[in-house]
């Protein structure tokens, strides 16, 4: 069950992986009581009533699942981490810029998320000990939690994905618990005698849970890399979405219904405790297990990619040790949001705000880059020299980087959070929450202008030294072959294993 391969493209005779395997992927990665906090707060905090949200809970994860499962075909074309198959888009050195970055959001999702998995493990232990939250037990409940995300991501795709597909079976049959104890004691008068909230807060509603999901783009590839090259594209993008919406709605819903008895769950600072007061303990503590297992799997997922980012921006350690690097600063910045924040809910939606600029800039511009390359160069990818057929001017795909920096920067003018408002932030798309679209937008745009015709971007990528180091003649082997091969040379560089 342990993974010991790094960066190094799956070969061929490893991508033994079914399509089918995705949909638990992503619905544990969706596993997430935030969820809940979300739909109340589309209720109280937006006034809309129980359809508006569920439109809203539909839209957002086909919009944005959409979105990643097609980032995520790239993952069966390269067989390679998603960062890695960056290098092909922005050049050996202009990939570390947007890495650099991803990686850092990486930091607070996991903090957030591992603030959330300490909530509920000491919501647990005051509902069955009577044992308060703060000062020791806060930090105590935040490194078992953070130790228990490094064991399952350190031991890499197969122990995810037997994690993830047994929590999906769980998290549902306890979901339906839940479900059945709220209809039997919401007053569903109340309910449905909400009057309609504005369509504009609609859409800021679609905006925000779409710009928190789609930061799911650049790991994508990671969990199909070991897809068979055969593989369906709509496979791919309809398990991802499926994976999702079978989570998100439900529990957004559940959430705004949630929001009847208990208003203050669109504003509390600890987003968990609340289920405890809501539903009887027998009921509440292994739903809450089971949300804290989602919620370790969610980290586990985050931090099994961030490992792979790490590797990308030269930090030459092996993967599970790139991955308890992350471990711990996902620790510190999860003491300091749990111990000094004093609002979680809005501290939350700003840095999800943010976490869509910064990914859209990468899903625009490696969106538009997919579109004009159907296969990447497997030693290219590992070969972080100058005769990587990547490293173009320089280390760099200037037309690649200027869109990236182009889309960051006009998707922050659009925006406004809790601490900052881009000068443009009170137009009609900043209102909206949309400073993401455009970002993603113009990093395409800038990019697909350089690769037009007579563009900066009409210089191909060269072929690697190895490739070139071997002869036109009949004796040249298949691609495939060309990928293990190269998979075999990178042992200078990457981390080589011998798969799950």
């Amino acid at each position: 069950m342990y993974e010991s391969r790094g960066l190094e493209p799956v070969p061929d005779s490893a991508r033994v992986g079914r399509v089918r395997e995705l949909f638990p992927t992503w619905v544990a990665a969706n596993i997430s009581v935030l969820l809940l906090t979300m739909g109340a707060s589309l209720v109280v905090l937006h006034g809309l009533n129980f359809w508006q949200v569920l439109v809203v809970a539909a839209a957002a994860p086909v919009v944005s699942y959409g979105i990643v499962g097609l980032v995520s075909i790239a993952g069966k074309r390269g067989g390679a981490p998603g960062m890695a198959l960056s290098r092909a888009a922005f050049g050996q050195r202009g990939n570390l810029l947007p890495g650099a970055v991803i990686w850092v959001a990486r930091w607070g999702w996991e903090a957030v998320n591992a603030v959330t998995g300490a909530y509920a493990l000491l919501t647990v232990a005051d509902l069955l000990f009577g044992l308060r939250n703060g000062g020791l037990p806060s930090v105590v409940a935040l490194l078992l939690f953070v130790g228990g995300t490094f064991l399952v991501s350190g031991l890499g795709i197969g122990a995810l994905r037997w994690c993830c597909r047994w929590s999906a079976y769980l998290f549902g049959a306890f979901s339906l618990l839940v479900l059945g104890h709220l209809v039997a004691r919401t007053d569903w008068a109340g309910v449905f005698g909400r009057p309609s909230g504005p369509v504009a807060l609609m859409v800021v509603g679609v905006g925000t849970l779409t710009a928190g999901a789609i930061s799911w783009a650049p790991s994508a590839p990671d969990f199909t890399r070991y897809l068979p090259r055969r593989a369906s594209g709509a496979a791919v993008v309809g398990a991802t979405v499926a994976g999702a919406f079978v989570v998100v709605v439900p529990l957004v819903l559940m959430g705004a219904v949630m929001a009847e008895s208990l208003p203050g769950l669109a504003s509390t600072r600890d987003p968990v405790s609340f289920i405890g007061e809501l539903l009887p303990v027998w009921l509440s503590v292994p739903y809450l297990l089971i949300a804290l297992v989602g919620t370790l799997l969610i980290n586990a997922l985050s931090m099994y990619s961030a490992g792979f980012t790490a590797q990308t921006l030269g930090f030459r350690l092996p993967r599970a040790w790139a991955v308890g690097l992350n471990a711990v600063i996902s620790a510190v910045a999860g003491g300091v949001l749990m111990l000094v924040a004093q609002g979680f809910l809005a501290a939350f939606v700003s840095f999800l705000t943010l976490l869509g600029v910064a990914f859209s800039a990468w899903i625009g511009v490696f969106g538009a880059d997919m579109l004009r390359r159907g296969t990447y160069d497997a030693g290219a990818l590992l070969d972080t020299s100058r005769s990587s057929g990547y490293w173009y001017r320089g280390g760099f795909a200037w037309w690649a980087v200027a869109g990236w920096g182009a889309g960051l920067a006009v998707g922050l003018l659009f925006t406004r959070v809790e601490w900052f408002a881009g000068p443009l932030a009170g137009s009609w798309p900043g209102r909206h929450g949309l400073g993401w679209v455009l970002t993603a937008g113009v990093a395409a745009s800038v990019y697909g202008a350089g690769a037009l015709p007579g563009g900066p971007a009409r210089l191909r990528a060269r072929p690697s030294a190895r490739r070139r180091g071997r002869a036109r003649g009949p004796g040249r082997p298949a691609a495939p072959a060309r990928a293990e091969e190269a998979g075999r040379g990178s042992r200078k560089n990457e981390e080589r294993g011998s798969g799950d």
